[in-house]
């Protein structure tokens, strides 16, 4: 049994026949095809029939077939995995240094705390930047993440950075997202001043979850991210790449 195996879902073809397994979820507040596979024959006229106004992730064979009968690219990602026990992160990045006036705070502060420095982290130029107003970015995005609604509880290895003035500017957020550690945000203010603060932050977090007895962690890249680049140098290597397409 493979992970997610226990929460899949099936769409079945006109015939009776599944075509596509997912594990269903919410995202940006369309229904969710999380992880779709396909298992039988052609399922996109299913998943057309069946799913319109859902969000489906899985191949990218899949999502440019969806594409090619009206679907609209939502995110093109890359998975990662880094093996915590095999290539276990170094003893010094537990105590990394943090620019002057700032320390490390517990995650757990309320989604109005993170969000002006999550909101400022991904602006319009970037690739994971949401469209939305402010009011619905926290609402729709911030706080289901922070609650466990959309990837799962936050781990006790997620870490916050604040200033004197105990604003948070960066953060690392962890989810179990069914069983597996999951890196769900990472942010930071963009001010020069900050400048390897989240490289900093998730070299902390990596070895504080190797100390708490994590096997393993993953995370999912925009290809358009650079920070693909980094996560590369703190040894998460590539294991899959997906499209997320909205069905019309």
């Amino acid at each position: 049994m493979t992970l997610h195996d226990e929460h899949r879902q099936t769409l079945t073809g006109p015939d009776g026949l599944p075509v596509l397994t997912y594990v269903q979820g919410t995202r940006d507040g369309h229904p969710w095809a999380d992880l779709a596979e396909v298992v039988g024959p052609d399922p996109v006229p299913s998943i057309l029939t069946s799913m319109s106004g859902w969000a489906v992730s899985g191949s990218v064979e899949l999502g440019e077939q969806l594409i090619q009968h009206g679907a609209r690219i939502m995110r093109h990602a890359h998975g990662m995995h880094r093996d915590l026990i095999s290539d276990p992160p170094p003893p010094e990045w537990a105590t990394l240094d943090l620019p002057d006036g700032l320390h490390i705070a517990p995650s757990n502060r309320r989604s109005e705390e993170l969000f002006p420095a999550w909101r400022a982290a991904f602006s319009p130029e970037h690739p994971d930047h949401y469209h939305g107003s402010d009011e619905q970015a926290l609402h729709t995005q911030l706080t289901p993440l922070l609650t466990g609604e959309v990837l799962g509880p936050v781990m006790p290895c997620s870490t916050l950075a604040a200033d004197e003035a105990d604003r948070v500017i960066a953060g690392v957020i962890v989810t179990d997202r069914d069983g597996l550690p999951w890196i769900a945000t990472v942010f930071r203010q963009p001010d020069p001043r900050y400048a390897g603060l989240g490289s900093a932050l998730l070299r902390r977090m990596l070895a504080d979850a190797a100390s708490c007895g994590l096997r393993e962690i993953a995370l999912a890249v925009s290809d358009a991210n650079p920070a693909r680049h980094l996560y590369e140098k703190l040894g998460f290597r590539l294991t899959s790449t997906s499209l997320t397409v909205l069905v019309p």
